[in-house]
C-alpha cells in the first residue's frame, strides 16, 4: 500500500510549515496567546487569504476539496507551532458539520463567510453530565409553530467565547442517551436566551459554557434532517479526532 502524498498535498504541509518558521515562532504565540482574544484575527484572515480555511470544503462551495490527508497534515504543522488559532474549532468541527448539512441558503448565509474568515463558529455538542458518551444529550429543543425552543447547558466549547454562530445538537425527540432523536441547530450567538461564560483551557485556547434558557430558533436553522444529526455529529467528531492525533504528532 502506497502512504506518500501527492505533490500538492506536499505543497500544502509546506506552506504550513514555512508560516511556522518565519511567522509564528514561539516568543510570537505566546504573546497572542496572552492577549484579550486570545488568537490573532490578522493571521486568521491571513489563514484565509492563502486557503487554508477553505481546504476541506468542496470546490463548488469556495473551498479546495481537500480531505483528511489534507487536513491532517495541516493539523501537524500546527501542532508543531503550537498555533492558538481556532481552526479545530471553525474548520474541523464546526465547518466539518456545516459541510455535511447545509442548504444552498445556509452555506450562503454561513459557511461562505467561514471560508473567508469574517465569521467564527463553535459547535456545542459537549454537556456537563455526558462525559465521553456524544450522545449523551439532554438540552431539548421543543418545536413550537414555525420555530423550535431550546434548553439546556454545553459545556467546554471550544471557541465559544468568540463564536458569532453556535452549532447546538439538542434532542427533539427520544431519551437522554438515544441516538435517534438529535437535530442539529444553528443559533447565533448573541440570541435571546443565550448566555456564557468564557475562558482559557490549559493549552491556551478558548472555550465556554453556555446556558440555553428558552431559546428560540427558527426552523429554518435545521440542519439536516429533524430526528436524524447523531450521525453527522459522530462523523464530525471521529474526523476531529484524526486531527487531535496528526497535532499531537507535530507537538511531538
Amino acid at each position: 500500500m502506497d502512504f506518500s502524498i501527492s505533490e500538492e498535498q506536499s505543497m500544502l504541509a509546506d506552506s504550513v510549515s514555512r508560516f511556522i518558521d518565519n511567522d509564528y515562532d514561539f516568543e510570537r504565540r505566546q504573546k497572542i496567546a496572552a492577549s484579550e482574544d486570545g488568537f490573532s484575527k490578522e493571521l486568521w484572515q491571513t489563514f484565509a487569504e492563502l486557503g487554508w480555511t477553505a481546504v476541506p470544503f468542496a470546490e463548488e462551495d469556495g473551498g479546495l476539496d481537500g480531505g483528511p490527508v489534507e487536513m491532517m497534515l495541516m493539523m501537524q504543522q500546527f501542532g508543531r507551532g503550537l498555533m492558538v488559532e481556532p481552526y479545530l474549532a471553525n474548520i474541523v468541527l464546526a465547518g466539518g458539520i456545516l459541510r455535511r448539512t447545509a442548504t444552498a441558503d445556509q452555506k450562503a448565509k454561513w459557511l461562505a463567510p467561514l471560508i473567508e474568515g469574517s465569521l467564527q463558529t463553535a459547535l456545542a455538542f459537549a454537556e456537563p453530565q455526558a462525559r465521553f458518551d456524544i450522545a449523551n444529550i439532554a438540552t431539548t429543543a421543543v418545536k413550537d409553530g414555525d420555530d423550535f425552543v431550546l434548553t439546556g447547558k454545553k459545556s467546554l466549547v471550544l471557541n465559544g467565547g468568540h463564536a458569532d454562530l453556535l452549532i447546538i445538537p439538542a434532542r427533539t425527540s427520544g431519551e437522554t442517551t438515544a441516538e435517534d432523536g438529535v437535530t442539529l441547530f444553528a443559533v447565533e450567538a448573541n440570541a435571546a436566551g443565550v448566555s456564557m461564560q468564557s475562558y482559557a483551557t490549559v493549552d491556551a485556547l478558548n472555550a465556554a459554557d453556555i446556558e440555553l434558557d428558552n431559546v428560540k430558533v427558527s426552523s429554518a436553522n435545521v440542519l439536516g434532517t429533524v430526528d436524524q444529526g447523531y450521525a453527522v455529529l459522530q462523523d464530525v467528531i471521529d474526523e476531529a479526532t484524526l486531527a487531535v492525533c496528526a497535532e499531537a504528532v507535530g507537538i511531538i
